[in-house]
């Protein structure tokens, strides 16, 4: 794997094989010294042209236990602010001798572009509404851990589909894995087509929520929506929020999810975030094995000596540094 851009872009056993590996890495994450000298002497850039506090930090806490250096990029005190095309900006933090570029922009197919001027990997960490494969990623290893394996699984995704990275990323990997999904949001908030997507769509989350075996919510992405998509934020809570009277509606041993940052008492109320079946918590701590994991399979599998002996310091070595 040199890149990694889009869900679809795996087949089934090479997101099991990530979600494998990512087990490994937990065991690390563990260890009382969390760090082992697997990608020594690799450098990643961590291109960030969107605010991001998960997902960036996420990354650079995978990249500093894998030993890698990292590199920062800020928009704001970017030569992108003089007039910089990507471009030039890409090749500028290639040129310093990057071996992995972690991207996020606000532009759909930004990571896929960069593919096409840089030789350094590419990682997309949410590229306008288009994808978020190690969102995905994390989630599928969340419910993996939770409920043992996604095959026959009943999902609902929750919200505003329309304008989430997530939704797509999540529907692609969660059927690639067995689960069925069905998509719960106003007609506004739903994508003009879903042609192509596997999935089942209702406008009523009271129907659904008791066959569930997770209730995934997404936030209301109110900087992304240009029109008035919704009548007001009280009316989306009052239909479509995972109130507590809903959550009572989930089997016992359902699980309640959120991408983050969560807008507690809109998409879900404050105390069903605290249950013991929610595992938001879980999703971010698993964010950085499963992005330990997507490192060390574009970066420390390349077969030279390094690479090998990486792979057998991931298997059953301590850590060194």
């Amino acid at each position: 794997m040199r890149h990694l851009i889009a869900t679809s872009d795996l087949d089934r056993e090479e997101l099991e094989s990530l979600l494998a590996l990512t087990e490994k890495f937990v065991e690390v994450s563990s260890r009382p010294i969390p760090k082992v000298p697997a990608l020594r002497g690799r450098t990643v850039a961590l291109m960030f042209f969107e605010e991001s506090t998960r997902t960036r930090l996420s990354f650079e806490t995978a990249a500093k236990r894998l030993s890698a250096e990292t590199v920062g990029f800020s928009v704001s005190s970017s030569s992108v602010k003089k007039g910089e095309s990507l471009r030039d900006t890409a090749q500028t933090i290639e040129a310093m001798g990057v071996d992995l570029m972690v991207v996020r922009h606000a532009s759909a197919g930004v990571p896929r572009q960069l593919q096409n001027w840089v030789e350094a990997g590419i990682v997309n960490a949410g590229d306008g509404w288009h994808e978020h494969p190690t969102q995905a990623l994390l989630d599928c290893y969340t419910i993996q851990t939770r409920l043992g394996s996604l095959e026959g699984r009943e999902v609902a995704i929750v919200g505003d589909i329309k304008h989430s990275r997530v939704a797509r990323s999540n529907v692609a990997a969660f059927t690639m894995l067995g689960a069925s999904v069905t998509l719960v949001a106003p007609p506004t908030l739903l994508p003009p087509s879903l042609r192509g997507w596997p999935v089942r769509v209702t406008h009523d989350l009271d129907e659904v929520l008791p066959k569930l075996d997770v209730c995934y919510l997404l936030r209301i992405q109110l900087e992304r929506q240009a029109e008035a998509l919704l009548p007001s934020l009280r009316e989306y809570t009052a239909y479509f929020g995972l109130t507590a009277r809903r959550a009572e509606l989930l089997p016992p041993d359902a699980l309640i999810m959120h991408p983050g940052p969560v807008n507690r008492g809109i998409e879900i109320a404050a105390d069903v975030a605290e249950l013991p079946r929610s595992v938001i918590t879980d999703q971010v701590r698993n964010g950085v094995a499963v992005r330990m994991a997507v490192l060390f399979a574009i970066l420390g599998s390349a077969g030279d000596a390094r690479s090998t002996a990486a792979r057998s310091e991931v298997v059953g070595g301590e850590s060194s540094a």
